[in-house]
């Protein structure tokens, strides 16, 4: 399994939306560069590697949420459930026929052909789950759900600086100390 990668340049003292939006990038990255080789079903990791990469992209998204417009938001959080659905289908009968495979090595030749069998189908079935994963991951898909995480990302750092030049702008003894100066200017979602 991918171990996440660092994000080297947060820091705890910067607006929530600049801090969504460097996080959200990192994770982001990590789904599409774990595309590659994807369908191939005999390197069952990468699959895997994919699918844990949109688990830490949806969970991303969905702590930041609030740092990002509302429709667009939830089309492209949509878009990664599917995608990690769909991954996850293609996931679960690789896994049954690598455990069923080495379960094989260690009963007798009776009972492997029984699990044959059902190898068979589950071959069978895990053709399907790949075919049905193709448009998901397809160089279109995956380049407009680019486009969206951008997008958002994008008016996340906006929303950002917004709230940084409302602020500056303020005289000092106007200013409102406390949790609302964090605020994202960005319309939460619901």
């Amino acid at each position: 399994m991918a171990r996440p990668r660092e994000i080297s340049d947060l820091d705890c003292e910067e607006r929530y939306g600049l801090a969504a939006a460097k996080v959200v990038e990192v994770r982001a990255g990590e789904l599409f560069e774990q595309s590659d080789g994807v369908l191939d079903t005999s390197d069952i990791e990468r699959v895997h590697d994919m699918r844990v990469a949109s688990r830490r992209l949806r969970a991303a998204m969905e702590i930041f949420e609030p740092c990002f417009p509302r429709k667009p938001f939830r089309r492209a959080l949509k878009e990664v459930k599917a995608l990690a659905d769909a991954l996850g289908e293609r996931r679960d009968r690789d896994v049954s026929i690598a455990f069923l495979e080495h379960f094989s090595e260690h009963v007798t030749a009776s009972d492997r052909r029984g699990i044959g069998m059902l190898l068979e189908r589950l071959r069978e079935e895990q053709t399907g789950a790949n075919e049905d994963l193709v448009p998901f991951v397809s160089d279109q898909r995956m380049a407009a759900l680019r486009d969206d995480v951008e997008r958002l990302c994008a008016a996340a750092r906006e929303s950002a600086r917004e709230q940084a030049q409302l602020e500056a702008a303020q005289p000092e003894g106007d200013r409102d100390v406390g949790a609302a100066d964090d605020r994202p200017l960005a319309e939460p979602a619901q």
